[in-house]
């Protein structure tokens, strides 16, 4: 036993010997494993994604000229699409294989849908843009409204600021009926779970998917037919915040549910209440989460025309006022303008729809500066307002204490330089 202890390398009755992998013998020393780059695009990549491109596009045009009698641009991107990852997978396996084939595979797939649908997206901008070009160019379509031009006038005379100002009265009447009530019920979703908070949950998921026609229907048979008060601005904005509120909850729902758990653990347990906890934690860590719910449902409420067609009426006159007259917004007249046979009237219909477009991605970039920093990141005025309080607390602890303290700054730099 002490001389096995002492030469414990050499071989003896007690040593395991396992087989080697693939006829190695036993004992043998493994080369060592090179790890593979999979982040990085090689020269064979590119290769590789030219040659399936060109073979999926050269195969789908012979597929469609010579072989089955196929029509159409949308099925050849299709097809050509298709057979792009086909020859891919071809090509790849030649050379790689196990997960490195499957990551490349996986990569391409993701990138090419993205570009597919990048690709969608731009037709849809460049082609509204340029169908309402000739619109877009004239001074009054953004100044004026259409209660002095008539179908065949030219695009000179008349605009469309009526739906303009009646899209964001609507909008903004919306959202302040719907961002107090929404974040006020994801709250208690959130905070106060129970059997009615899982009922609550399961109304607003049902909701998400209401069509907007419904939603339209109710404010008109309730406003409108039941209390005779006519198509307005206002009915359009109840129509509006019915489609909202449940995107705004459900998102806001999800963010709230993603707070760490100790956050809350300590603010309460230094003796902070409930509400307090949700006021002065919950929602500054998720108040970028929030944002993002209030955009998703912005978004869906903005665009919808069927509940707007219902509720709020059509009128070609500026009309301030939501609670009485009819008042137009950017899809509705858009929906009226597209459909006449005039070439003008068609380009003004699509300058509203690019007015529309506009108008959201204004919206949109304002309610990231509002709301797109992380928790703990201050903005510049907050910054100032913290270290103001911060100066005042050193000057009450100087004279709790009684000491004499004129410039709590100066005192921190004189400490600095000693």
């Amino acid at each position: 036993m002490t001389e096995l202890l002492e030469r414990p390398d050499e071989p003896t009755l007690f040593s395991t010997h396992l087989p080697g992998r693939d006829g190695e013998a036993p004992g043998a020393t493994k080369p060592p494993q090179t790890r593979r780059n999979l982040s990085t695009l090689h020269r064979d990549d590119v290769i590789r994604l030219l040659g399936a491109l060109a073979a999926g596009i050269c195969t789908a045009a012979w597929l469609f000229t010579q072989v089955m009698p196929l029509r159409g641009a949308v099925g050849f991107v299709a097809i050509s699409f298709v057979l792009f990852l086909l020859f891919y997978v071809v090509l790849v396996a030649m050379d790689d294989g196990g997960p490195a084939m499957k990551d490349k595979v996986a990569s391409v797939f993701a990138h090419a849908i993205a570009m597919l649908l990048f690709a969608a997206l731009a037709c849809v901008i460049i082609f509204t843009f340029a169908r309402a070009f000739d619109a877009l160019v004239n001074l009054n379509f953004w100044t004026t409204d259409l209660s002095a031009a008539g179908p065949i006038d030219p695009l000179d005379k008349g605009g469309i600021l009526h739906a303009m100002v009646g899209t964001l009265i609507q909008i903004t009447i919306a959202l302040a009926i719907s961002i107090p009530l929404g974040v006020l019920t994801a709250v208690f979703l959130s905070e106060v779970p129970g059997p009615f908070a899982r009922l609550v949950r399961t109304v607003v998921e049902a909701m998400t998917a209401l069509p907007s026609i419904v939603a339209g229907l109710f404010i008109y048979a309730t406003w409108i037919v039941t209390f005779g008060m006519g198509q307005s601005g206002f009915a359009a904005s109840l129509a509006i915040t019915i489609m909202m509120l449940p995107i705004i909850i459900r998102a806001a729902d999800v963010v709230l549910r993603l707070v760490p758990g100790n956050l809350k653990e300590a603010a309460l347990a230094m003796g902070a209440s409930q509400w307090r906890t949700v006021w002065h934690v919950v929602l500054p860590t998720t108040r970028s989460g929030l944002t993002t719910a209030i955009i998703l449902g912005t978004a869906r409420g903005i665009g919808e025309t069927s509940p707007v067609l219902l509720t709020a009426g059509y009128t070609t006159y500026m009309n301030h006022n939501p609670f009485e007259g009819p008042m137009v917004s950017l899809p509705l007249a858009t929906f009226n303008l597209v459909r006449s046979p005039e070439p003008n009237q068609v380009a003004r219909g699509f300058g509203a729809a690019a007015v529309l477009m506009l108008l959201v991605l204004i919206l949109f970039v304002v309610a990231r500066v509002i709301g797109g920093r992380g928790p703990g990141q201050l903005s510049p005025r907050q910054a100032a307002r913290r270290q103001r309080q911060s100066r005042s607390d050193v000057i009450r602890f100087a004279a709790r204490e009684g000491h004499v303290l004129l410039d709590p700054r100066a005192h921190s730099s004189t400490r600095r330089r000693r």
